[in-house]
């Protein structure tokens, strides 16, 4: 019997790249699969390209279910109505993968209040509003399993990427609380960065030498390789894990740390300004974290 057999699967932004493997995969261990994507540019615009209609597709080819979805996620009704054709279709829902995402990079101090707002609303808010549309489903039915694509920009930094960090890192806190609150429904949520070469990873300049070598590096990153995981999350083999932050690149899978105190300053009589400057901060600067970017992290090759 395949992992998911019975099991309903929405993936958002699935018409290509990461999404696009992972509905295949949900699809090939047998899971029913919405395959949602709006057909945008890489910077949220409307193109009239319609990729979800090629995924289901392939899947339909190799034997499995699926329908396409256009709604955009940034739209509470739309997806809403993506999850509610989940389960006219197919009966229920089980799966909800979020990973719809957009692009607009550009430097902090040159960025608009419109760069900021469509990232946020794309990332954030629409892994909220596809995450809340399906909480009463998994609730009735006391299973039901999220996976929200979260990135090292946020967990760990990038230049030029204040919205995209932002929303990200609000994405692996979003997983965290949804684990929290619907545990007791046994339903489950993680948040998985993903190394892959996508459209997304085309836009990095690659001008210095430096950035040359690491773009060509990015591109032995296939998305294919980060389904397996996804998919893994998402089978009931793995119903004890939940609230995590993992990460996947080709072969190597990781589990990242979550913040917690690593060094505390005490004062029996409590602080002042100056006290804080000549006592404290000498004391917790051998634990402060540098300014380090992703990837001065991850400095090896791919394995």
């Amino acid at each position: 019997m395949k992992l998911l057999e019975g099991k309903v699967a929405l993936v958002t932004g699935a018409g290509r790249g990461v999404g696009r493997a992972v509905a295949i995969a949900l699809a090939a261990e047998g899971a029913k699969v919405v395959v949602n994507d709006l057909g945008a540019t890489l910077d949220g615009e409307a193109s009239g390209e319609q990729p979800a209609y090629d995924v289901v597709a392939t899947i339909r080819a190799a034997g499995g279910e699926a329908i396409a979805d256009g709604g955009s996620v940034a739209d509470w009704n739309a997806a809403h109505r993506m999850v509610a054709a989940a389960v006219d279709a197919f009966g229920r829902i089980d799966i909800v993968v979020n990973n719809a995402g957009i692009l607009r990079d550009v430097m902090f101090h040159r960025m608009s209040e419109a760069d900021f707002d469509a990232v946020i609303a794309v990332h954030l808010k629409g892994s909220f509003n596809v995450s809340r549309a399906a909480a009463p489903h998994f609730k009735a039915q006391s299973a039901g399993a999220y996976v929200h694509m979260t990135s090292t920009s946020g967990l760990i930094g990038n230049f030029g990427q204040a919205n995209y960090a932002a929303a990200k890192l609000g994405i692996a806190a979003l997983s965290k609380s949804i684990a929290l609150d619907m545990q007791k429904f046994g339903v489950r949520s993680n948040a998985v960065a993903p190394f892959a070469w996508t459209r997304m990873i085309e836009s990095i300049p690659a001008q210095t030498p430096e950035q040359q070598r690491r773009v060509a590096a990015l591109r032995q990153l296939v998305p294919e390789k980060v389904a397996p995981l996804v998919v893994a999350l998402c089978a009931d083999g793995a119903r004890g894990v939940t609230g995590q932050i993992f990460g996947v690149r080709n072969n190597e899978i990781f589990v990242f740390s979550q913040p917690r105190p690593v060094r505390q300053a005490h004062r029996g009589d409590g602080w002042t300004p100056q006290s804080v400057l000549e006592r404290a901060l000498p004391m917790l600067t051998p634990a402060f974290c540098g300014l380090e970017r992703s990837g001065e992290v991850f400095t090896w090759d791919p394995a």
